[in-house]
């Protein structure tokens, strides 16, 4: 039988401690990822209503952008039309940060020599009060046909009335403070 070698027989490599490779952990996975295969159903829209009188056009917009992407629910895909509609009321009645209403303008081309046209918030509210909700969320939404089909999903009212009763909209209370 073999004796193990002595710390004094010991060749020099064999004395140098072992240093260990650090390695990150691996995550499991859970297999709960929802990747839905082949063509699926219409999923089962809500309508949702909600009162843009007094809050603020950007933080609406960010909040709104999401629901008619689908991203509220479990059964999100980016590829996908998954989203709610929403139906906005009392659109005229928005508020801006600021003297934004003197200093935000509206841009838009016609592609000719000399064709861009601009527009004042405070103008464009007096002329046409949905687009300037139409213009932030539409602008916070993917830029694709995906995009396009989920904006089709918004309107937006300048007064408190509607005519989309059928939908049976349910009132939607946004995390947005109300403007003072």
């Amino acid at each position: 039988m073999e004796a193990a070698a002595s710390p004094e027989t010991a060749s020099p490599a064999e004395t140098q401690p072992k240093t260990a490779v650090r390695r990150r952990p691996r995550k499991a996975y859970t297999g709960q990822t929802f990747v839905p295969k082949g063509p699926l159903p219409e999923p089962d829209r809500k309508w949702f209503l909600v009162d843009a009188a007094g809050l603020t056009v950007g933080r609406l917009a960010s909040q709104i952008a999401p629901i008619l992407m689908g991203k509220r629910h479990p059964r999100y895909a980016t590829f996908m039309d998954m989203g709610d509609g929403v139906i906005i009321i009392n659109a005229e009645k928005v508020v801006f940060r600021g003297d934004k209403w003197n200093q935000k303008l509206y841009r838009r081309h016609s592609g000719y020599p000399g064709g861009l046209r601009e527009i004042k918030a405070k103008d464009l509210l007096a002329k046409f009060p949905d687009r300037i909700l139409q213009h932030a969320i539409v602008g916070m939404l993917p830029k694709t046909k995906l995009g396009r089909q989920m904006a089709k999903k918004l309107r937006i009212y300048a007064g408190p009335n509607h005519p989309h009763r059928a939908q049976r909209p349910e009132p939607l209370a946004l995390d947005t403070l109300r403007a003072q």
